[in-house]
């Protein structure tokens, strides 16, 4: 049986990836009231990947979403865009929406985008954790899992079979059956990385590890031990499927702010945690929960970089994951202290890191 891990280029001696993730936020600054246009939000998009380039960071995720105050509905395009400015860096979705696309289409985009990269595209399949883009694209939200769960396996389908060089014969309950279908384009090496998101919950990674999938999770925010099911669940579910759990790679994302000390960057960084959550989900983050997070065992990752590298170092010794992805656009930060904060990570963290993660 292949080694995931090594088949998805990680490597024992290379230490922890650590890179960025956004889902294409276009709130107003919370600091200045100042809301940009789209243009400008897409175009920076590109410009942080570029720079996230620049300083030695080893992935970069962008997600779709489809309601006011995001930008990335048209995800794959904005890769493709991004694709084309750098050229050493990883690239993936973070997430794409299979349950409300075509996987035979997904397979074609992102078999486009690993050729447009040169083998530098992967992709991470998710379900929406915002959902009115069911009805946008006309479909039932009581099918919510069913679609996911057929589609994504369709997916992998697709993937193992292109990579083996043979057609696709397929049939199902949310789209028309497939008889002896030829996939095009083939991505680069003829295998595209494939990931399942989960956003938290246990089942949905045990689903993930008896699926024998490699799993992005996210931790958002709390007390690291929250998680812990999750990765357990997963791990154990390889196990009982039979696979070999420890060669599959997992990835864990949370927000994360950095400032010159602690207490500058909580300052800075609670108006755009507020302004996020209230304009994804017209919810609030309480202030008294966003004090937790300066503690070492939470998992949004903020504060100085003598702390963020300590939360860091916990939860690779708590998860063991191969991967961390940091979402530092949350809420309508400027492009220019967005900068500052790759800046801070790929000097002061990401070597410390790598450092005390190597093998």
């Amino acid at each position: 049986m292949t080694n995931l891990k090594e088949k998805y280029g990680f490597k024992a001696d290379q230490g922890l990836e650590i890179g960025l993730y956004s889902l294409g936020d276009l709130d107003p600054n919370p600091h200045t009231g100042e809301t940009i246009s789209e243009e400008q939000r897409i175009n920076e998009l590109v410009e942080i990947a570029v720079h996230a380039e620049q300083a030695g960071l080893d992935i970069f995720a962008l997600g779709e979403s489809h309601q006011r105050y995001f930008i990335s509905q048209a995800h794959a395009v904005i890769l493709g865009a991004i694709a084309q400015a750098t050229s050493k860096i990883k690239l993936t979705s973070g997430s794409t929406i299979v349950s409300t696309s075509d996987p035979v289409r997904i397979y074609e985009n992102f078999a486009t985008l690993s050729l447009l990269s040169h083998g530098r595209m992967e992709l991470i399949g998710g379900r929406a954790s915002r959902v009115g883009l069911y009805s946008l694209l006309g479909y039932d939200l009581r099918d919510y899992e069913e679609l996911f769960e057929e589609k994504f396996d369709l997916l992998n389908l697709i993937n193992e079979k292109v990579e083996a060089g043979e057609l696709v014969t397929w049939s199902g309950q949310y789209r028309a059956p497939l008889n002896n279908a030829e996939i095009l384009p083939k991505p680069k090496d003829n295998f595209l990385k494939i990931w399942r998101a989960v956003g938290g919950p246990a089942d949905s990674a045990i689903k993930a590890g008896r699926a024998g999938v490699p799993m992005t999770l996210t931790t958002l925010a709390g007390p690291s031990m929250a998680f812990m099911p999750a990765v357990q669940g997963y791990r154990q579910a390889l196990s009982d499927s039979g696979y070999q759990a420890d060669e599959f790679p997992l990835t864990t994302a949370s927000p994360l702010w950095l400032g010159d000390t602690v207490e500058e960057a909580m300052r800075e960084f609670y108006p755009q945690v507020f302004n996020g959550f209230y304009y994804a989900n017209g919810s609030q983050f309480p202030k008294q929960q966003f004090a937790q997070t300066k503690h070492v065992s939470d998992t949004m990752n903020v504060g100085d970089p003598s702390l963020v590298i300590d939360k860091l170092l916990h939860q690779h010794e708590l998860y063991g994951m191969d991967r961390y992805i940091a979402q530092i656009d949350f809420g309508g930060a400027s492009v220019d202290r967005i900068k500052r904060v790759i800046d801070l990570l790929g000097e002061k963290v990401l070597p410390e890191v790598k450092k005390y993660t190597k093998s």
